[in-house]
């Protein structure tokens, strides 16, 4: 039995003849750049997120830069956001000549810690940048409430959370912008790179469009500075049939989750820790992520039984070369802590009884 960390083969099986049929349309239209799907899918993931507007881009890094961008993030700014995340997140602050300003995680859900932020803003705050890892929203209505305190915007990096709620809300709803992916491993995701902006701002809408398009307000005029960050017609129209089956996927998500939580929870091991979803946030469970205090064990037993797993993320940022100086090393405590001791274990929509039944004797 082959046990697939992420099982795309299976998902395109169940929707061949939609997808195979979507690709055709735009082969034979030939519009491959901007094309009617384009506008489509990102009216149905405004409709979806609950939003006024969604631009489709070609990549959620892609989203992040051109959302800081739209804000004016320029160098000598601060974004606060945490080292507990893709290098992306800091990636795009430090390409615009920007600092990130890290703060710490929470020990149990692994997103920011709200009560952390404002301590970290200053004069050069430019906008305030929460991560929600794993699937699960970060506490966005206390960081909203000290974004609106400061007046600094908020931008959702939903990467990794689209489709997750919080308090009934959907991901990338929660703020003045909100960014995701639809990189293939992602709970929808394309079979390229892509992603989206979400704001119910028309103004920041209208900046994005521009800055998408290499700064262009019409053909050949240039009025801003911009980057190529189209999404291309094909990702579009795949992920406009992945949308139509997304909802029964986050539901087999959550349930799969609960049947992880419930063995979890029947061994009674200190030394084993599931994750914790607040009462108030429902999780896309992009990945299903342990705390093991002795992961490097748990991996080879994992490895000789067939059963892949990743770690996400081995070294937090403001630990590796590019980044450290920007923030003390040892000022993240439990970003630190969680880097050696998180494990992610295989996580989607297909996974079996025949997998637990693995799974169940690799940890006993």
């Amino acid at each position: 039995m082959k046990i697939n960390f992420i099982d795309l083969k299976s998902q395109y099986k169940k929707i061949q003849s939609s997808i195979n049929s979507r690709i055709k349309k735009v082969l034979d239209h030939g519009q491959y750049i901007l094309g009617p799907e384009v506008e489509e899918l990102e009216n149905k993931l405004s409709k979806y997120v609950g939003v006024k507007y969604c631009l489709t881009v070609s990549s959620g890094t892609e989203a992040l830069l051109i959302s800081l961008m739209a804000l004016g993030v320029k160098s000598g700014d601060e974004v606060i956001t945490t080292p507990f995340t893709y290098v992306a997140t800091a990636e795009v602050i430090v390409r615009l000549g920007a600092k990130p300003v890290f703060v710490d995680v929470e020990i149990d859900t692994f997103n920011i810690n709200a009560d952390l932020i404002e301590d970290k803003i200053t004069k050069k705050t430019k906008a305030i940048m929460p991560v929600s890892l794993y699937g699960q929203i970060s506490d966005m209505d206390k960081i909203n409430s000290i974004a609106k305190k400061y007046n600094i915007p908020v931008i959702e990096d939903g990467a990794q959370s689209f489709g997750a709620t919080y308090n009934n809300k959907k991901s990338c709803s929660l703020s003045k912008i909100g960014c995701t992916s639809f990189f293939p491993s992602k709970p929808l995701g394309c079979y390229g790179d892509g992603g989206a902006i979400f704001t119910n701002s028309k103004i920041i809408y209208n900046i994005c469009k521009m800055i998408r398009v290499h700064g262009q307000k019409k053909r050949y005029i240039h009025d801003i500075i911009g980057v190529g960050g189209r999404m291309d017609t094909l990702q579009c129209a795949i992920v406009l049939e992945k949308l139509k089956v997304f909802d029964n996927e986050l539901k087999t998500r959550n349930f799969l989750a609960k049947k992880y939580n419930n063995f979890f929870n029947s061994l009674k091991d200190p030394n084993i820790k599931h994750p914790v979803i607040r009462k108030y946030n429902k999780s896309s469970y992009a990945q299903y992520t342990l705390i093991l205090k002795n992961r490097a064990e748990i991996i080879n037993k994992l490895k000789k039984m067939g059963i892949p797993s990743t770690v996400y993320y081995p070294v937090p940022l403001n630990k590796q070369k590019p980044y450290k100086f920007f923030c003390c090393p040892n000022c993240t405590p439990n970003s630190n802590k969680l880097s050696k001791k998180v494990l992610s274990l295989p996580m989607h929509p297909y996974l079996t009884e025949s997998f637990f039944n693995i799974i169940k004797k690799a940890f006993k």
